[in-house]
């Protein structure tokens, strides 16, 4: 009777990992400067308000009392703005200095413009910050042309303008650091990925290589139990070897994770093959094993990728087309390794997390693997580099 189609289990497929989105500035700097550094900036607004208030030149008094509280009030909102941008604060605020300190250069209230101006460019950038330094400066014009006609307007300007480029490079610098953090927290995400995809890996291949070779030891000895009681005892020593070593694979897997795993035993080879083969045998499964080559100069990454895209190409064959011969043919060239893995009965879908894994270990070491219909139903074939990526 023909053996049943090679199937190979559908899995749900996992959602591809969500990218960390990219941040706009503004979104990256929406809480900068920090509310210290706010309650600071508000602290020396505050203070050059009042001197220029006790320092004022206005003929009237309540018109200067009423242009340093909007200042300051203004100031005070924009420390916390809530539905209205910042820079119309600054603008309300810098209106207030304005009809407190006008005309007279000498007026150190004048520094809560230059104050404003990079208060704009920290917290709504550049844009802000040079439109508020174009206001700043057409006002020192004006009052330098056509109400006090004092050079000491020109300081104003370029202190105003010295204000906006130092508040620039801060906030540049501030956002590199911003999209450096966020870099950084993005390949720590990835690595973190690559870490468990690496660990599913080696526990699936390790699993399912021993569950199927032992259910195969377990369905002999179930056959075998009432006509050779030997036969049957054996089989069952054997699924229990199996068990035992697939219990000690798991812990070296595992034990891969810990600082301290110095005295963990060193992961398969590629000259594990052999033995590997040897084992499916004992379970009765047909395979057959031609080494072209050195099993021993393949490298140690690359010689586990091959054993364990062996061992899982095994396993589905044994899985899904038991009864049916396999042959193994592994050959090494001068800068890579080549495998192919032929088994019968017809193909199924070619979807699944082994097939996958196996896309996945060659790939690591730089290699390839393809899996699908061909020979006499299903071909495994991989290439692998030695000494170096291709």
């Amino acid at each position: 009777m023909r053996p049943p189609l090679l199937r190979v289990d559908r899995v749900r497929k996992r959602p591809p990992a969500r990218s960390m989105p990219g941040v706009s500035s503004a979104a990256r700097l929406a809480d900068y400067p920090p509310r210290s550094g706010r309650l600071a900036l508000l602290a020396m607004l505050v203070a050059f308000v009042l001197v220029g208030l006790f320092q004022r030149h206005h003929d009237n008094v309540a018109v200067a009392a009423v242009a340093a509280a909007v200042a300051i009030a203004a100031g005070a909102l924009m420390v916390q703005p809530r539905g209205v941008p910042l820079p119309i604060y600054a603008v309300v605020a810098g209106a207030g200095i304005t009809v407190l300190c006008t005309g007279n250069s000498s007026e150190v209230g004048w520094l809560g413009i230059c104050l404003l101006a990079g208060w704009c460019t920290l917290a709504a950038g550049w844009r802000a910050g040079l439109a508020y330094l174009a206001a700043a400066v057409a006002l020192f014009a004006v009052e330098w042309i056509w109400i006090d006609p004092d050079p000491g307007w020109g300081p104003w300007m370029v202190g105003t303008t010295f204000t906006v480029l130092a508040a620039g490079v801060v906030r540049h610098e501030r956002e590199l650091v911003a999209q450096l953090r966020a870099a950084q927290a993005s390949l720590a995400e990835s690595a973190k990925a690559e870490e468990r995809n690496r660990i599913a890996r080696e526990l699936h291949d390790v699993i399912a290589h021993t569950l199927v070779v032992s259910q195969l030891h377990v369905a002999s000895a179930r056959l075998a139990v009432q006509t050779d009681p030997a036969s049957a005892s054996h089989a069952l020593a054997e699924a229990e070897r199996l068990g035992r070593e697939s219990l000690a694979e798991v812990r070296r897997a595992v034990g891969l994770l810990r600082h301290d795993s110095d005295g963990v035993a060193p992961l398969p080879g590629a000259a594990d093959l052999p033995p590997l083969i040897e084992r499916f045998r004992s379970a009765a499964a047909d395979v057959t094993l031609t080494v072209t080559g050195d099993l021993h100069a393949i490298p140690a990454t690359t010689g586990l990728a091959l054993y364990r895209i062996v061992q899982e190409a095994l396993t589905n064959a044994v899985k899904h087309a038991s009864g049916w011969p396999v042959t193994v043919e592994v050959a090494t060239r001068a800068d890579s390794a080549e495998l192919v893995v032929e088994s019968g009965a017809s193909p199924g879908s070619g979807e699944g997390v082994g097939l996958d894994s196996m896309r996945e270990r060659a790939a690591s070491v730089g290699g390839r693997c393809t899996a699908g219909p061909g020979g006499r139903g299903w071909v495994v074939q991989a290439e692998l580099p030695i000494g170096g990526r291709t």
